[in-house]
């Protein structure tokens, strides 16, 4: 990468950091069909991604706020016994519920 600065790179970096999780979560949540329910508009009772977001973002900034999440949206202690969300592994509830606290954008 002649003629690129430390700086330039650095920008780069972050960029791809910050923006990689959030494309690959929105992708996650296409894929395993979040949006049938929670998209716009939801379905019936659903909220939307970004109700949910706006419900969760109360639980930036704590650490194990994804993992606790995860697992009582699995169990269906969040929402009742939700097939579509039990289907989840651990691994993509917590990616989507981390998602979703910083904002599902």
């Amino acid at each position: 990468m002649d003629g690129m600065t430390p700086r330039t790179l650095a920008c780069l970096w972050l960029t791809l950091l910050f923006t990689l999780p959030a494309q690959a979560s929105s992708q996650l949540a296409l894929d395993k069909g979040c949006y049938s329910c929670h998209g716009e508009p939801p379905r019936r009772n659903a909220p939307g991604m970004a109700q949910l977001a706006a419900d969760y973002a109360r639980y930036r900034g704590q650490a194990d706020a994804p993992q606790r999440l995860a697992e009582k949206l699995r169990e269906g202690g969040l929402f009742a016994h939700i097939a579509a969300h039990e289907r989840l592994s651990q691994e993509e509830c917590i990616t989507l519920m981390r998602w979703i606290i910083e904002g599902a954008k």
